[in-house]
């Protein structure tokens, strides 16, 4: 009887097990036939989910009865999803399932969008600023696939923001620059391939690293064991921002005996891309080696030196555009039958990291990661300071004229001589020439520089232009800890102490005397306390350094403005995440303490450090912000096809170093009432998903309250000055609000096994909510000068950023032998001139002598400041490529075709503010022949190709 009972009992136990419903498969490359680790599998609606061992191999236990849908990826594949029948007490065996190599991944890698044109754009780093990089990693999601690789050459902004609301990490580490807040992918570029093991978490989803930001957090993992055993050699050829590179990569996997490295190099070149004059020289080189002590320890140590150089181009005038086309780029001109370009970004910062991490248990991991970057970022321009020290019957002055050598100066152009109401024959003729000279050359003169330094250096005298370097360097320690702990099978608690240290040296530099002996460090332009017709001018406000007045500077020397940032950012992060059949959610926390204090070590002489002014030597105040933020978001699976999933938060941001001080090159001042930045955010998706349809529709909002944004111009059109009313000023916007909110849809149809039918769509408003605080500061005048009640008429117009509506239709075809062909064709509307601030405040009204305008007229008014919207406009891309294998080596290429129709359009632009009230406004657009400081506008590129051979082995 015992027995029997035993047996009873024992049966009982062994049920659950006997009973047990589970799946299990190998997972491999199907070109390959290779295991592949680390692939994600899991029964969509619910929470089973694990990866794949070091063989491929996968077991899902306690699977709900009943028909499920099967989900297996992983990055650099094509996501797999297959109904499954799974029946009471069986297990599914599914023997190998195959994955195929994702063309999409391999476009990313092999630079079909290409991240550092943002900063060939313009004059100033922060109008480009494109959120398209983080999306690169974003998997297969339909929608954020056209965002990365279709409409990024608009310059498009998914929801309206730019990458320094995201966070770009490698290794853990966060990459964003302390000075403006944004990635600096010229840091890393041209690693292509060791780029492959990206996780990307859109807006503020849960992800395990920190707490986020709106534009989405990327992780990039470039430790040595993730990367698969192997070698590829590649080479590209193209015509948007370099011609051609080469790269080739080895990774040796994880040996038995613990360790594994992988090393990169590859260089990428072009004398221009499309934009004339735009050069390209940049090396890459990568290494990452790790060791695995055990099971529970491991260490890996990356090294990144990626130094290039690249030439800059600049937005344009509709009357340049006329004349001389999309191409055209009036930095660069000929020396010695080569091209030159004034303007060359040079970047040489290469970063050191050191990642532990600690298998503390099979449920817990910590990550200790520290990592160091140094280095400099240098941007060339011409100085053309045109002052010389004389000496006259024993008396030292300051003598000087040069004109401005810009080939695009407004002077040169036939707009100019035009400017009058009734233009005289004389002027008809010097338009005339003006515009041949512009058309049949309009390029810089290296030659009138070195003769004109040339004729002084006989007379013994200093350089009147000289080629200066705007130079940031950069000592950057970070340093977190990470862990991530599942606290049960539905709980997981995530957690990240981070601490940043950075020590910015911010200096002129003299990089090309051309020609000459040396160069006086005075500022020619500054307003002068005493002169006459001579040109003399007062030595005390116009030095750069009253403490070393009148120094002769030579190659190497630092001039003009020369100070250091401090900077410390402690912050902590946490965050649980609740896992279960039909409900997940999540909520997490931040804190964070910024720190910021400015050391100038230069005494400049219009700010010197006496009482009752703001100083420019020594430390100024200490800038402390503390902030914070939280988050929560659930994810309701309505059926294993039917899921909605919803987002929000409210946090602060500091504000960023550039736009804490007004002008940090010349002076200690802070920003009057400056704030940290509040943020509100929410978004609500349905998406849909079957083994033949997927598809994800997507309502947001966003707030922004108390924003500061600095901008720095020459304006002549001060009201209330008088004749002075031109400066070069900075000018402060304060407390300002804005509104992001539209739709996102993305769908796709798989309706063919070889054939996939695409759909996406864009729909948003990018506004100003309310009229910001402005005032300006320049060394022309004292104080703070406000107009009206220091605000500007912002409210309601469009915050400019690319276009906001945008939506694409395509297919892709992949054919069972190994060859794909996709056409997108895409559609752009409602994109927005960058309005200028000063021509919408009290100053459009204010005459010179500090009275209203007598002759204003309302109705005109409206006109001339109603924001410019650009037209719509098509573009059509193509993308192919094939693949073979030959014994043990896989051969293939891709090739792309962008703008197939060679469409011309705008992309963004801004209003000067040169002309600022409206008598000058009005008279300026209303010349039959143009304005002569009209907007200038950048200039989507015309048809453009890439085409990427490779080996893979």
């Amino acid at each position: 009887m015992k027995y029997i009972i035993f047996k009873l009992l024992l049966v009982f136990a062994m049920l659950p097990v006997i009973a047990q419903t589970s799946v299990k498969g190998t997972v491999i490359d199907r070109i390959t036939t290779e295991n592949i680790a680390g692939a994600t599998v899991f029964i969509e609606g619910t929470s089973q989910t694990m990866q794949t061992d070091e063989n491929g191999a996968f077991v899902l236990t306690q699977v709900p009865v009943g028909d499920q849908i099967l989900s297996i990826s992983k990055p650099g594949f094509v996501t797999r999803r297959f109904p499954v029948v799974i029946n009471e007490g069986q297990t599914l065996d599914l023997g190998e399932v195959t994955l195929e190599v994702d063309v999409k991944n391999e476009e990313e890698l092999n630079g079909l969008i290409s991240l550092s044109d943002n900063d060939l754009n313009g004059e100033d780093d922060d109008i480009g600023g494109l959120n398209v990089s983080g999306l690169l990693s974003a998997g297969r999601d339909t929608y954020l696939s056209a965002a990365a690789f279709d409409w990024s050459a608009t310059f498009f902004r998914p929801r309206g923001l730019d990458n320094a609301n995201g966070k770009l990490l490698i290794n853990g580490v966060e990459m964003n620059k302390q000075f403006n807040g944004r990635p600096q992918w010229g840091n890393w570029g041209g690693l292509n391939d060791a780029q492959r093991n990206r996780e990307f978490t859109q807006g503020l989803s849960a992800n395990e690293y920190s707490f986020g930001g709106l534009a989405g957090t990327t992780n990039i993992d470039m430790r040595a064991s993730q990367y698969r055993k192997g070698g590829r050699i590649s080479y590209a050829a193209a015509n948007r921002s370099y011609t051609g590179r080469v790269m080739a990569s080895y990774s040796s996997g994880l040996q038995a005996d613990g360790w594994a490295y992988t090393v990169l190099a590859s260089r990428r070149f072009g004398n221009e891309g499309y934009i004339d004059g735009t050069l390209y020289d940049a090396n890459s080189f990568f290494a990452s080696v790790e060791k695995k002590f055990n099971d529970q320890h491991s260490l890996n140590f990356t090294s990144i030196y990626t130094p290039n150089r690249r030439g800059r181009s600049t937005a344009l005038t509709q009357e340049i555009f006329n004349l001389k086309g999309r191409q055209y780029n009036p930095f660069w001109g000929y020396q010695n039958g080569q091209i030159r370009n004034t303007r060359i970004r040079e970047i040489e910062e290469p970063i050191l990291m050191l990642n532990h991490t600690w298998n503390v248990s099979d449920k817990t991991t910590i990550n200790t990661n520290l990592g160091y970057q140094t280095g400099t970022i240098k941007n060339s321009r011409i100085d053309n300071n045109g002052t010389t020290l004389v000496e006259s019957n024993g008396q030292q002055f300051f003598a000087g004229g040069a004109r401005n050598p810009s080939p695009d100066y407004y002077q040169l152009l036939p707009s100019f001589f035009l400017q009058d109401a009734n233009p005289s024959p004389s002027d008809f003729q010097n338009a005339f020439l003006a515009q041949q000279d512009f058309v049949n050359d309009g390029q810089f003169d290296w030659n009138f520089l070195y003769e004109s330094n040339a004729t002084l250096r006989e007379q013994g005298r200093n350089a009147l232009y000289v080629v200066q370097n705007d130079v940031i360097e950069d000592n950057q320690l970070s340093a977190n800890i990470i862990i991530n702990s599942a606290l049960t099978d539905n709980i997981t608690l995530n957690g990240n102490v981070s601490y940043r240290n950075l020590s910015s040296e911010n200096y002129a530099e003299v990089e090309d005397l051309l020609g000459a002996t040396g160069y006086l460090d005075i500022d020619n332009f500054t307003e002068a306390e005493s002169g006459d017709s001579s040109g003399i001018i007062s030595t005390a406000s116009a030095q750069s350094d009253v403490r070393n007045p009148n120094r002769i500077v030579g190659e190497g020397d630092r001039y003009k403005y020369n100070y250091e940032i401090n900077a410390d950012v402690v912050s902590g992060f946490a965050q649980a995440q609740f896992k279960y059949n039909k409900v997940d959610f999540y909520v997490g926390g931040t804190v964070t303490q910024t720190t910021y204090q400015r050391n100038g070590l230069f005494e400049n002489g219009n700010f010197q450090n006496v009482e009752g002014s703001v100083g420019s030597f020594g430390n100024s105040e200490k800038l402390d912000f503390t902030t914070g933020g939280l988050k929560g978001g659930f994810t309701y699976k309505i059926t294993g096809r039917h899921v909605i999933d919803v987002n929000g938060g409210y946090y602060t941001n500091a504000p960023t170093i550039r736009n804490s001080f007004v002008n940090a090159r010349q002076n200690n001042e802070v920003v009057e009432g400056l704030e940290s930045e509040q943020i509100q955010s929410v978004d609500v998706s349905y998406i849909f998903r079957s083994p033949l349809v997927k598809g994800r529709l997507t309502g947001y909002y966003t707030g922004f309250e108390n924003g500061t944004d600095i901008g720095f111009y020459f304006t002549e059109d001060l009201g209330g000055l008088g004749d002075d009313g031109d400066a070069f000023v900075q000018e402060v916007l304060t407390n300002v609000g804005r509104r992001n909110m539209g739709i996102e849809l993305g769908l796709e149809a798989q309706v063919l096994p070889t054939l996939k039918l695409k759909a996406a769509a864009s729909i948003g408003q990018y506004t100003f909510t309310n009229n910001p605080n402005l005032y300006l500061r320049s060394d022309d005048f004292d104080g703070a000068l406000r107009f009206g009640d220091g605000t500007t008429n912002l409210e309601d117009l469009h915050v400019a950023g690319g276009p906001e509506r945008a939506f694409q239709l395509g297919f892709e075809y992949r054919d069972p032998d190994f060859w794909n062909i996709g056409v997108t064709t895409n559609y752009f509307s409602n994109a927005y001139i960058d309005v200028s601030n000063l021509a919408r405040s009290a100053n459009f009204v204010t005459d010179g002598d500090g009275l209203p305008i007598n002759d204003f007229d309302s109705n005109v008014a409206r006109g001339l400041l109603k924001q410019q919207q650009f037209d719509d406009y098509f573009l059509v891309n193509i993308v192919g490529g094939k693949s073979w294998r030959v014994n043990d080596y896989f051969l293939g290429f891709f090739a792309t075709i962008n703008n197939v129709l060679d469409q011309e359009y705008v992309t963004g632009g801004f209003e000067q503010s040169r002309n600022a009230t409206f008598r000058n406004v009005r008279d300026d657009q209303a010349r039959e022949n143009g304005p002569v400081f009209g907007p200038r506008f950048f200039f989507g590129n015309g048809t453009t190709y890439y085409v990427n051979f490779y080996v893979r082995f």
